[in-house]
């Protein structure tokens, strides 16, 4: 039998040498905790974005309320809803979306 090249066999593929480099192995205490500042970076963007998204709706409700929000609207919706014998519905606990 005669000997290949650099002592592979002959069915060897030249890429076969190569190996790829070792990925870098993280200690016992990275290992750990690494993935759960991952998780918690990656929840505080996703909370921060939801938050400023909310807020810049909210903005724009109240801009769209406030032009509606006449004096004649308040008083027709305090009636309708009884406001004086049953409360007004935006001080409600349940209401906790609106408070501001």
């Amino acid at each position: 039998m005669a000997t290949a090249p650099q002592g592979l066999r002959p069915h060897m593929h030249a890429a076969a040498r190569v190996t790829a480099p070792a990925a870098p192995r993280l200690g016992p205490v990275a290992s750990r905790v690494l993935p759960s500042i991952v998780v918690l970076g990656a929840a505080y963007t996703v909370g921060t974005y939801v938050k400023s998204q909310l807020n810049r709706e909210a903005g724009t409700m109240d801009r769209i309320f406030s032009q509606q929000n006449t004096p004649d609207v308040e008083q027709a919706r305090k009636k309708a809803l009884q406001v004086e014998a049953n409360g007004d519905p935006r001080n409600n606990l349940l209401n906790f979306l609106g408070w501001s």
